[in-house]
């Protein structure tokens, strides 16, 4: 079966989009997309596409335009945060289709705004969580239901990530949690470690918004920032199942993040970015494999012209977002003492980063235990706020 290419229109072509960038061009030489359009501010130049050499993308600050001049069927949104649900509208006004980066939206009626704009429109929508195009989601699901690890007792998420200041400047709304009046939330649950919350939630097939009951948070920063850069939280869902994560980006050792599956008889544990999984059960030896991954742009692709399902509709991301809410409306996250991290020169360039002590093991232990900061006995962490739906 033979297609034309969809026309693409990317917003955002810097930072993150640069792997949108290199994605197209991957699907355009498979003759399935065709970049048609770029939005950004200061238009990119000759160099930055030099990959399209053969056949430039129309160049707009103008997103709306831009999606008119080119005849976009769909389109990418790679923007900060808060101009997600503007853009997303943009786009569903005009029938055309979206690839939304995550989080979705900063604020819960951000996101319920851009949910029922897209779905008045009849547009298809996928949010950006990569992983659960890995194809060890559904086995890992199948593996549960099939009563391999006997009862599932709770999912935990653990990540630990090493980012220096020049993180925290990339982008004047890196860090904080409004600018100029306007919710940002860009914490570690919420942005860089999105994934793994967002993933455990998946994996529990706990993650719309109807299935959470409620939502504990406890925020930390290192970092001279406004947002959180060390947290925990846990997620219970309507049936009582606890999802916890604790994530940090003050680590000692950068390592891969990865969710756990508690069962009364064994346990999967899933390293989401390598699509890796690890069983271990009574009565049988580790097994572990690694599996493929379906992209989320040729997902959507293939949902367009072939009916596919798509893999992550927004009300996927519904329990997430209620997080992210939670996020937003928590007291601002407290300070770390002084003598809770020590300052180290940053692995790359001539800046610093902050690490706090035994945190690595911390959020490892709150991943296996299912709890949070202050019940595994961290010196500087204050009992945990509750918020319900």
């Amino acid at each position: 079966m033979t297609t034309t290419p969809l026309p693409v229109v990317l917003a955002g072509a810097r930072g993150h989009g640069r792997w949108h960038l290199a994605n197209i061009r991957r699907l355009q030489h498979q003759g399935l997309v065709r970049l048609a359009g770029i939005c950004e501010l200061n238009p990119l130049t000759d160099g930055e596409l030099d990959a399209f050499a053969d056949e430039m993308p129309e160049q707009s600050a103008d997103f709306g335009a831009l999606l008119d001049s080119t005849g976009a069927v769909a389109a990418i949104i790679c923007t900060p945060i808060p101009t997600h649900t503007a853009l997303a509208l943009t786009a569903a006004a005009r029938g055309v289709h979206l690839l939304l980066e995550k989080p979705p939206a900063a604020t819960w009626a951000d996101y319920a705004r851009m949910a029922d704009g897209v779905r008045e429109a009849g547009i298809a929508c996928q949010v950006g969580f990569q992983s659960f195009g890995s194809h060890a989601v559904p086995a890992i699901k199948d593996l549960v239901r099939s009563g391999a690890i006997g009862n599932v007792r709770g999912i935990g998420a653990a990540g630990a990530w090493v980012r220096d200041d020049a993180y925290f400047r990339r982008a004047p709304w890196a860090g904080r949690r409004t600018l100029g009046g306007t919710d940002v939330v860009d914490g570690v649950l919420t942005n860089p470690l999105a994934h793994a919350l967002a993933t455990a939630l998946e994996l529990a097939d706990r993650g719309t918004a109807e299935d959470v009951a409620s939502i504990e948070t406890e925020l930390f920063r290192a970092h001279d920032i406004e947002a959180d850069d060390t947290s925990s939280v846990r997620v219970t869902t309507t049936d009582g199942l606890p999802v916890t994560a604790a994530v940090t980006l003050c680590a000692e050792q950068a390592g891969e993040p990865y969710v756990i599956v508690h069962g009364d008889r064994g346990r999967v544990t899933f390293w989401y970015k390598q699509d890796r999984v690890l069983v271990q059960r009574a009565g049988h030896g580790p097994e572990e494999a690694v599996h493929g991954r379906t992209d989320l742009l040729e997902n959507l692709v293939d949902h367009l012209v072939r009916g596919t399902e798509l893999l992550v509709p927004p009300h996927r991301t519904g329990a997430f977002m209620r997080v992210v809410e939670a996020v937003r409306t928590a007291p601002e996250p407290t300070a770390l003492p002084a003598d809770a991290w020590v300052t180290r020169p940053a692995e790359t360039g001539d800046g610093v980063r902050r690490i706090v002590r035994g945190i690595d093991a911390m959020v490892a232990a709150g991943a296996d235990t299912l709890t949070l900061f202050s019940e595994l006995g961290a010196p500087w962490a204050q009992p945990s706020e509750v918020s319900t739906p």
